[in-house]
């Protein structure tokens, strides 16, 4: 019933130069990631407010060629990780993908680590899982269930010794149905001579 969040969201996406230039100058859509390991399952990604991690992404997988650019978005009907009731959903959809890979004789995806850090970096268990959640949920036209993923992810070394608190924790977005996103614009930079509101 309270799936449905009703605020607009800003959300920043990391691409190169060129993705960019067909978006923000041509007009294009973003097109949806479709990876096996995509933390949220599969669809167009963004950081929530965060414009200085969708900046350190676009530059470590973009190098020179690296840009961001900015989202308003409509969440619409939401798989909000950040809501106790997702814990129920996200079962279920275990269940469900356990049972299909042993009907099948197939091997459980599994999430696995990056080599450089000890952060989960390539999902592919949760990714199969929303998957399926989001075809058991899924309209009669085959449409998705959600229009779109919402998760907090805990990330980075420990903000300051001894604490349990991460310096890259983030809110990521993915977002199942491209007409949530209301438009793209570019970011701006901060006017030096007054406040942030």
């Amino acid at each position: 019933m309270y799936e449905k969040l009703p605020n607009l969201v800003i959300g920043f996406h990391g691409c190169s130069k060129d993705t960019y230039d067909a978006v923000i100058t041509h007009h294009e859509d973003l097109k949806a990631s479709n990876n096996s390991y995509d933390w949220l399952g599969n669809g167009i990604y963004f950081w929530e407010n965060n414009l200085a991690r969708a900046w350190d992404w676009a530059r470590r997988k973009y190098n020179n060629e690296a840009a961001v650019l900015g989202a308003v978005i409509d969440l619409g009907y939401c798989l909000n990780l950040t809501d106790s009731n997702s814990g129920d959903i996200l079962k279920h959809g275990y269940e469900i993908l356990a049972a299909l890979c042993d009907d099948s004789g197939i091997e459980l995806p599994k999430n696995r680590d990056s080599k450089k850090t000890k952060d989960i970096l390539l999902r592919d268990l949760d990714c199969a899982v929303i998957q399926t959640v989001q075809k058991t949920y899924s309209l009669e036209d085959g449409t998705v269930g959600f229009d779109s993923v919402r998760g907090v992810f805990t990330e980075g070394e420990a903000a300051f010794p001894g604490s349990a608190i991460q310096a890259k924790t983030h809110i990521q977005i993915c977002i199942c149905n491209p007409n949530c996103i209301k438009g793209y614009f570019e970011p701006r930079s901060k006017n030096m001579s007054y406040r942030l509101p």
